[in-house]
């Protein structure tokens, strides 16, 4: 690590995570690498030493009273589209990474920040969003949700863009701690703040923040994380999966979606868990985005090692950007750990340990650079073990309206990588081959 970077410590207060039902209270002083590792794992004589996959569709009850009781709450298990052992171990394991109150896990990011949003918005209603965004997330936003009459403002990723969008509609702000591919970085203690000024929620994107490992949104006053659990997280590009964690603590009474019913509103009768048990009550029991137990058995596995990869990927990011900066044949590089990056003062606000594993950078002819390499491979994809690189412009966000791509920071010449673990050395040789003419 680089006297540049910022530093880590351990992260205080991790709350308490109930480990497979358990009612043993662990340390609170955790730091993430032991809470990577230890979370979620009950103790005891014959227990497994790691999460154990539950293959089961279905539960079962000893009486009809208590299955009456599980259909109307829904807090043990009944049926594995809304509750699964597995599932339910990784959602305890990622709420105590994140610093949340609860998670519900899905089938993909995309499946995540649909039922983020949908859980706030109903027609009529408004989104703000940064403009610097997963290629995915705008065509969600400009072309999925105004189906459903809700609509979206995409702004240039500041504070006062955000302020000057807000409407009367408006319920929810929308931006990614680390935006893929530019490297913005949310600033997110203002936006929060204009947010609930509003009424409105403040949802942060975290997948480039590596669930937590790099930044903890919800310490800064957002309300909701949404990430792709496919990428840091999974760590192998063997999986998909995604989550959203809320707060312990959301300010609902502004929003219509919670309090219309009066007595029989969702935040009457759910209080503070409102939040919680609207997303899984959207994202599992209505729409199905149900995340298999053998892909939360993968993801909860490359949690643990996630802390010792994002490190060494963040590392070599640094280095390689630093490198490509003076390359005589390379143009533009951007990685929020460079100086010059617009968003490097916030960056070391609110990131810890490192920038990120992902940096793009310019070349004059992608399809010959992509050509010319042997270790790394072209694939639309980041957080994996293996440096993966793709042409943003035609693949990610190929079918956003060119205007958007160059809000987001694409370019035909930008080549997107997502630094893996391999070494320095071997990185820097394969990219100055497919560099040389």
């Amino acid at each position: 690590m680089t006297d540049d970077q910022p530093q880590r410590s351990p992260t205080p207060g991790t709350p308490h995570v109930e480990r497979g039902g358990e009612d043993s209270t662990g340390p609170g002083s955790w730091s993430y690498e032991t809470t990577a590792v230890q979370s979620a794992i009950p103790r005891g004589l014959g227990q497994t030493i790691g999460i154990p996959i539950h293959a089961a569709a279905a539960f079962q009850f000893e009486t009809l009273e208590e299955a009456q009781e599980e259909f109307q709450n829904n807090t043990g298990l009944s049926y594995a589209r809304l509750q699964n052992p597995t599932v339910r171990a990784l959602e305890a394991r990622v709420s105590a990474l994140e610093g949340g109150a609860a998670t519900v896990a899905v089938a993909s990011g995309q499946a995540a920040t649909l039922t983020a949003i949908l859980s706030v918005c109903r027609a009529g209603d408004h989104v703000v969003s940064a403009s610097s965004l997963f290629g995915g997330t705008t065509g969600m936003l400009s072309n999925i949700l105004p189906l459903m009459g809700i609509r979206a403002t995409l702004v240039e990723n500041t504070p006062q863009a955000v302020r000057a969008a807000m409407q009367d509609n408006t319920r929810l702000v929308w931006a990614e701690m680390i935006s893929n591919p530019a490297g913005d970085i949310a600033d997110i203690e203002p936006l929060a703040q204009i947010a609930h000024e509003h009424g409105a929620l403040l949802a942060i994107d975290n997948t480039c923040g590596g669930v937590g490992f790099l930044c903890r949104p919800l310490e800064h006053g957002a309300d909701i994380v949404s990430q792709s659990l496919t990428k840091w997280a999974g760590g192998h590009g063997s999986v998909l999966g995604g989550s959203v964690t809320v707060g312990t603590h959301q300010e609902l009474g502004r929003l219509p979606v919670f309090t219309e019913g009066g007595t029989n509103s969702v935040l009457h009768l759910r209080g503070d868990a409102a939040l919680a048990w609207r997303q899984r009550w959207l994202g599992a029991h209505q729409l199905g985005m149900t995340l298999a137990p053998h892909s939360a058995f993968l993801i909860a596995q490359g949690l643990e090692t996630l802390p010792l990869r994002l490190s060494r990927e963040s590392e070599s990011a640094l280095a390689l950007a630093r490198w490509l900066q003076v390359h005589p044949a390379v143009g533009q590089v951007s990685y929020p750990g460079l100086p010059e990056h617009p968003f490097h003062a916030q960056a070391q606000r609110y990131l810890r340990g490192g920038f990120g594993a992902v940096l793009t950078f310019e070349v004059p002819d992608p399809a010959a650079f992509l050509s010319r390499l042997r270790v790394l491979r072209i694939a639309p994809n980041l957080g994996d073990v293996r440096s993966l690189v793709v042409h943003p412009w035609t693949t990610t966000h190929g079918r956003v309206p060119e205007a958007a791509r160059h809000a987001a920071g694409v370019t035909p010449q930008t080549i997107r990588m997502s630094v893996g673990v391999e070494a320095l050395a071997d990185l820097q040789a394969d990219i100055q081959g497919a560099l040389s003419v």
